[in-house]
């Protein structure tokens, strides 16, 4: 929409980031709370009044209307005014508020608001009375996400082959936890079952035809039983979705709010894969759509409206689908990451987005990696979306104190009520221990923090360490950096199983650091994996929003083969990639991209040696058939190949996008002049980030406004390690806590890439499938590591 204005936002755990481009075409950024809530500090306050500089930087009167709350001790809401007047940093309220004075902190937010529109508004100066220019939205969001760990989803009733009514609880068998004996098996996200009549054949051929009285009477009974949703999936609906579409018309009169089909929602052959993804498709549909419609009644019908998928491209949000939906935020960051990388001439990148929640980690090499199974918030998904490794260490990651060793996450505090520091009565956090130990300047942060609350959560802890089996008492600041520490080898962990444990050496790439957090660790990060150079683009506490506002237009069609290998059987298959990139464009083209905005579709198949269950998808390569592009990625992954072993084509697949919007191409800086170097150790505030530079690392600022750390000397090697060592004390027989959860990760991450080489290689379905092995690592004596 030339003129207007247009608005890239991710809606995160615990930030929404905004990145908003002017009609005029300049930029502007801002970070919320994905609550919506705006924090403060009472400056003078009289009877129905306070003033708050902070404050003075809002828009004129955007307050008027909005709900005010005086926050005590423990976070507890004291009392709760509407405000009717704000102008130049002053707020009046609507009655006299007892408890009002200088130093109390506040809270001010519009109830039921979504942290989207409220951002708009704020950008754009508007109260909550006045209406919504015409504007162009961009959203990723985890709304979808947070249904799916809440189990808020929609009330979803599966509807199966007779006899396979239990298939999905059942699943493949496979043991997350192979020596647990009171096994507990996760909540299924659908509420019932339904067997009906009817079978084909694994050609599509009907043996046994649908029973249309028998589904119209089941159809009544979960109407009358409450159900919202189906999820429809037969067996070889993939080869034949006649069944599956005849027993969604006869569920069209029933007034479901959703209905998913598996041959709709994935292509994969497997019925408990897509079985999965189909139930999560109908869990999550109802739950996106509502937010979606509550989004577009605030914006207006006229506005353009997309939302980021899980495969990196943008949809009409009335589109957006739950199979689409548990990587929304972190493709946008992977889109702004892979183009900050590509400005800056590099080829290779690995992406750190740590953010309030958690910490996602990616590959690039001209073009980000795909996958089309895999398992995102414990379940299992068969689409299309980024290989993404998410690991629960963000800002927001609770520390804490198993009774043997230090710990971080999974769980974490959220925006509300957030870490200790927020002043809400929030647990220990990550943010609170680098805040601890410098290395997040308090003033720079958006709102005003508790700096004695970490400490007083600290001072707790380390009493708890001193009077356990540790019997290990550490000082505040040794506390804080073995917490440090033990976060750092999560997130290395993560990094490794993106790139070592597919053949990529992670030293061969740069480390591109994004999110709030990203930059107080990247250093020890890159020192821990031999990376020798960071990149931080000027907009990294903002990436993954300007990723999406960078980011195609992009749609996926895969189609089944099931053939063998030959360069005829190829060629054969020009038909099929016809179809699918016709398929494929017309979606791209339906989203209001006009044809000279197309690329080249890009081809893949799925192909496999004959016996082994999991194919590899090969990219089409100038000057290279498919069979030695396979052979080479197999050799690349695990280290030898198949000589003469016959292949087999699983899937043809196709990626049509059209080209991404013109970016700025440039983000000048006025704090540093280009060519400006910065030798560690150091702090380099940005607006939206904290840039840690360690010692034996130098930061010097590009001529884009990027700053390139690169590592001055071999011996700055991890700061974690040499932290945690500082913690250690040889003398002890008893084990250190912070040594325990940094080894036993190491140590997990061997015992983990050893089993993905496992059950990608094996023939035998009990490995291959159910899971029934398990890798260890010993010592010399057999004594049982991990």
């Amino acid at each position: 929409m030339p003129g207007g204005w247009e608005f890239a936002i991710d809606v995160g755990g615990t930030f929404t980031d905004v990145v908003a481009r002017a009609p005029d075409g300049t930029l502007r950024t801002l970070k919320i709370l994905s609550s919506g809530v705006f924090k403060g500090t009472v400056a003078a306050a009289g009877t129905g009044w306070l003033r708050d500089s902070a404050r003075a930087i809002d828009p004129p009167r955007f307050w008027i209307g909005a709900e005010f709350r005086l926050i005590g001790s423990g976070g507890a809401i004291l009392a709760r005014r509407e405000v009717r007047s704000a102008m130049a940093g002053t707020l009046r309220l609507d009655e006299p508020c007892g408890g009002l004075e200088p130093g109390a902190p506040y809270e001010l937010a519009f109830p039921g608001a979504e942290a989207p529109t409220l951002a708009i508004r704020y950008l754009l100066g508007l109260g909550a009375a006045n209406a919504f220019p015409r504007v162009v939205l961009k959203l990723g969001t985890t709304r979808g996400t947070n249904a799916l760990l809440t189990r808020r989803g929609a009330r979803t009733a599966l509807i199966a082959p007779r006899g396979f009514g239990d298939f999905l609880r059942i699943g493949n068998q496979d043991r997350p936890r192979l020596f647990d004996l009171a096994i507990r098996k996760p909540e299924a996200l659908f509420g019932t079952a339904v067997e009906i009549k009817g079978r084909l054949d694994a050609a599509g051929r009907e043996c046994d035809a649908l029973d249309s009285a028998e589904i119209v009477a089941v159809l009544k009974d979960l109407q009358k039983d409450g159900f919202e949703s189906l999820a429809v999936c037969l067996l070889h609906a993939t080869a034949n979705p006649g069944h599956e579409r005849r027993v969604s018309d006869l569920a069209a009169g029933f007034g479901f709010r959703n209905i998913s089909l598996s041959s709709d929602v994935s292509h994969h052959e497997k019925i408990v894969a897509r079985g999965d993804t189909t139930v999560l498709d109908a869990y999550l549909n109802p739950v996106l759509r509502e937010y979606v419609a509550g989004i577009r009644a605030a914006i207006g019908p006229k506005a353009r409206f997309q939302a980021m998928t899980s495969m990196g491209g943008l949809v009409a949000a009335e589109t957006f689908r739950g199979r689409d939906c548990l990587l929304s935020g972190p493709a946008g960051g992977v889109a702004g990451y892979g183009e900050a990388a590509r400005a800056a001439g590099y080829t290779r990148a690995i992406g750190f987005d740590m953010g309030g929640t958690s910490t996602d980690v990616s590959r690039w090499d001209g073009r980000p990696a795909l996958e089309f199974e895999a398992e995102k918030a414990g379940v299992r998904v068969s689409a299309p979306m980024l290989a993404i490794e998410t690991v629960a260490a963000g800002g927001g990651s609770i520390c804490w104190f198993d009774g043997v060793k230090l710990a971080v996450g999974p769980q974490s505090a959220g925006a509300d009520p957030g870490p200790a520091c927020y002043g809400r009565g929030g647990p220990l956090t990550v943010t609170d221990i680098n805040l601890v130990l410098g290395r997040l300047p308090a003033g720079l942060f958006p709102f005003p923090l508790d700096t004695r609350a970490p400490v007083d959560r600290m001072s707790e802890l380390v009493e708890a360490i001193a009077a356990s089996h540790a019997c290990k008492r550490y000082t505040i600041e040794e506390l804080a950096r073995g917490f440090l520490a033990v976060a750092n080898a999560h997130m290395v962990r993560a990094i490794r199983s993106i790139s070592i444990a597919k053949g990529y050496d992670p030293s061969d790439h740069v480390l591109v650091a994004f999110g709030g957090a990203a930059g107080q660790h990247a250093c020890a990060i890159a020192a821990d994996l031999g990376m020798r150079t960071i990149l931080a683009h000027p907009l990294a506490g903002v990436m993954s929003a300007f990723g999406i506002g960078r980011a195609a237009v992009r749609r996926v069609k895969s189609a089944a083969v099931h053939a063998a290998y030959s360069e005829e059987a190829v060629k054969g298959l020009e038909s099929v990639f016809f179809d699918l990139e016709k398929a494929a464009t017309d979606e791209v083209l339906a989203d209001g991209v006009s044809r000279k905005q197309l690329t080249k579709p890009l081809r893949s198949l799925d192909i496999r040696y004959r016996g082994v269950d999991r194919p590899l998808t090969v990219p089409e390569e100038p000057g290279s058939t498919y069979a030695d592009a396979y052979e080479r990625q197999h050799r690349r992954l695990f280290g030898y190949t198949h000589a003469g072993r016959p292949l087999e084509i699983v899937a043809a697949t196709v990626l049509a996008q059209a080209e991404p919007p013109e970016g700025p191409g440039s983000f000048p800086r006025t704090d540093f002049p280009p060519g400006h170097r910065i030798p560690g150790p150091a702090i380099i505030s940005e607006p939206y980030a904290t840039l840690v530079v360690d010692p034996g690392w130098v930061a010097e600022v590009t001529d884009r406004g990027d700053i390139i750390l690169t590592a001055s000397a071999p011996e700055s090697a991890s700061a974690s390690e040499s932290e945690s060592a500082s913690a250690s004390d040889p003398a002890s027989d008893n084990p250190d806590p912070v040594q325990l959860e940094i080894f036993n990760n190491h140590f997990a991450s061997i015992a983990e890439q050893m089993g993905t080489v496992l059950r990608r290689t094996a023939g035998s379905t009990n490995v291959k499938e159910r899971l029934d092995f398990s890798c260890a690592l010993f010592t010399r004596e057999g004594k049982l590591v991990v």
